[in-house]
């Protein structure tokens, strides 16, 4: 091999050491990049031929080329925004690039990349774009269902179309009536003297009868609810007793009967919905329908078939008194106690915020206080994702060493998180120190061998 060998050799060291340089350069640039994959440096060596016998081999030439260090994640750090998010464990983001707009629409590149980078954030169009000018994709989920649609994945779009209004069709309410109500009219002593007053009648309340009525009954809470188009209406609930329990014959049972406010109708203050029986032991037996409503096909409750309050008119409404939540146990104060009411519509809302949740999926909050899961985000991985190629911004292309993507499985994603670059600075400044010393003991080589070549070349001086 000789002193030619010896350049020969010591140069490919050079240029090996000078790639490893660049691989930590990049690194230490990249060092607070979110998502980044550092590239460490694998030399090999190169026999440039000789004996068989051990005397007679000699040592080649090296060559060095990147490894890449896509399975070794990053640190994962806390941040405030609701759409970043980070993995833990395998898989990236399905991403792909915007290629054009048209007609002031964003239109998209057909290729798909991959990508660690979580800090997505919406665009004015409704787009999660990342720093690197990457736009998420997942699939769109159901409205109905809330399954995922589809098999391949589409760019995230939220757009600020607002959520329809959702009208009321179940009140679940819940409250215990006392046995003896403490009304106006009640005189402390006489049970009869807090029952319904005789002027006041039977079926709806008239409005010319609505100071009796209001002496003679106790309050049963109030709830908001929402028709068709969104339009709140205020559901105002009273009892009153209509008759005491008696041994009869016939026996008698605790009877109430259960109105609800008209919000100013010119004919009635308040209407019937229907009656309630309850025995000694303070549980619900019967209800028997009113001018309003109609006893349900469950018994366990009243359907409301047309409800108008202050002029507006809300349609098949249930007031549902599942679960025992109607009750008539004895209370000193007199009045409903341990009163509930929750209802299922809601009115239009306007888009409020965009967030990504524990499980992967995007997240539409609205002004009326609903949420709607609105987009799945997959997790690609991949066979052998150390051969994947890099690109621009943090990505990655599938190529035929890697496999396709494979978007079944992967890791968990964390919201509100980031993955920082797993470049550590003082891991490559001690590389950096190796490298250093390395390229300088090759060039010592090369200078050395120079030096024996002059001393060649003056001996036939």
């Amino acid at each position: 091999m000789g002193i030619y060998g010896a350049i020969n050799s010591a140069v490919s060291g050079l240029t090996a050491q000078a790639i490893a340089l660049e691989n930590i350069s990049g690194n230490v640039a990249n060092s607070q990049t979110t998502g980044y994959k550092r590239l460490d440096t694998t030399f090999s060596d190169l026999v440039s031929g000789g004996g068989a016998t051990q005397g007679a081999q000699v040592s080649g030439t090296t060559f060095a080329t990147s490894r890449a260090t896509n399975t070794i994640q990053g640190d994962i750090s806390q941040v405030d925004v609701d759409t970043y998010m980070a993995i833990n464990g395998e898989g990236y983001f399905v991403v792909t690039q915007a290629a054009d707009v048209v007609d002031g629409s964003t239109t998209f590149a057909d290729e798909t990349f991959y990508t660690r980078a979580g800090d997505f954030e919406r665009d004015e169009n409704g787009y999660l774009v990342n720093s690197a000018g990457y736009y998420l994709q997942g699939f769109p989920l159901d409205p109905a269902t809330g399954n995922p649609v589809g098999d391949n994945p589409t760019v995230i779009q939220i757009e600020n179309q607002p959520l329809a209004a959702s009208a009321t069709a179940e009140i679940d309410y819940q409250a215990n009536l006392p046995r003896v109500p403490d009304t106006n009219d009640y005189d402390d002593s006489d049970p009869a003297t807090a029952l319904l007053a005789a002027a006041v009648g039977t079926g709806n309340v008239a409005v010319a009868n609505e100071t009796a009525f209001l002496n003679s009954s106790i309050s049963g809470g109030s709830v908001t609810i929402y028709n068709t188009n969104g339009t709140a209406m205020n559901v105002e609930v009273r009892y009153a007793k209509t008759a005491n329990a008696a041994a009869g014959p016939p026996a008698v049972n605790d009877t109430w009967t259960m109105y609800v406010g008209s919000g100013g109708d010119a004919t009635n203050a308040y209407f019937d919905v229907g009656d309630l029986e309850f025995d000694s032991t303070g549980a619900l037996t019967n209800m028997t329908a009113g001018v309003i409503g109609t006893v349900n096909s469950s018994s366990d409750g009243f359907d409301l078939a047309s409800l108008t309050i202050n002029g507006t008119t809300a349609t098949n409404v249930e007031v549902s008194f599942a679960g025992n939540s109607l009750t008539q146990y004895s209370d000193p104060d007199g009045t409903a106690s341990s009163v509930a009411l929750d209802q299922d519509g809601y009115p239009a809302g306007e888009l409020t915020g965009v967030a990504v949740d524990q499980s992967g999926r995007v997240i539409a909050s609205y002004s009326n206080s609903q949420q709607r899961a609105v987009f799945e985000i997959p997790l690609a991985t991949f066979e052998a994702e150390q051969n994947l190629k890099r690109v621009d911004g943090a990505a990655f292309a599938s190529t035929t060493s890697s496999g396709e993507a494979d978007l079944t499985g992967g890791g968990q994603i964390l919201a509100k998180n980031l993955e920082l670059s797993n470049a550590d600075i003082a891991d490559e400044f001690s590389k950096l120190i190796i490298t250093q010393q390395a390229y300088s003991a090759n060039s010592r080589i090369v200078t050395s061998a120079d030096e024996m070549l002059d001393s060649a070349l003056n001996m036939v001086r």
